[in-house]
């Protein structure tokens, strides 16, 4: 994102009460970014990968824990367009999950009783 769009962007966002902050460009890319500061400690950078889409990393304590995806058309939307998207973004769902939950495996049902068994009485 240009400078002077990402400025008008954070402002924007500010009067809406979003605490937005304007990302200088990280070694070796030109753009810059919006860094929207959620409650939980998060961060969302939006157009901090350089391409031309709207769509943001989720960061905590700079590491990557979600993500909000590219939104279709967002190439040529307007800084209104823009403002609107990131306002109501929903950073809940993108959660990164670094295992899997453990896996319950059921065990397959013991076998009938012998003829044995059910005459003496110890099962079934």
């Amino acid at each position: 994102m240009e400078e002077s769009r990402a400025r008008r962007v954070v402002t924007r966002l500010r009067d809406r009460d979003v605490f937005a902050h304007l990302k200088l460009p990280s070694a070796g890319r030109s753009g810059y970014a919006v860094r929207i500061v959620l409650a939980d400690g998060r961060e969302a950078l939006w157009g901090d990968d350089g391409s031309a889409a709207l769509k943001a990393q989720v960061m905590r304590d700079g590491v990557l824990v979600g993500f909000v995806d590219s939104i279709p058309g967002s190439e040529d939307y307007t800084d209104d367009q823009i403002v609107d998207a990131i306002a109501a973004a929903d950073y809940d769902r993108p959660i990164g999950r670094s295992a899997r939950p453990a896996v319950t495996r059921r065990l397959p049902p013991p076998p009938p009783p012998t003829l044995a068994e059910r005459w003496r009485g110890l099962r079934g």
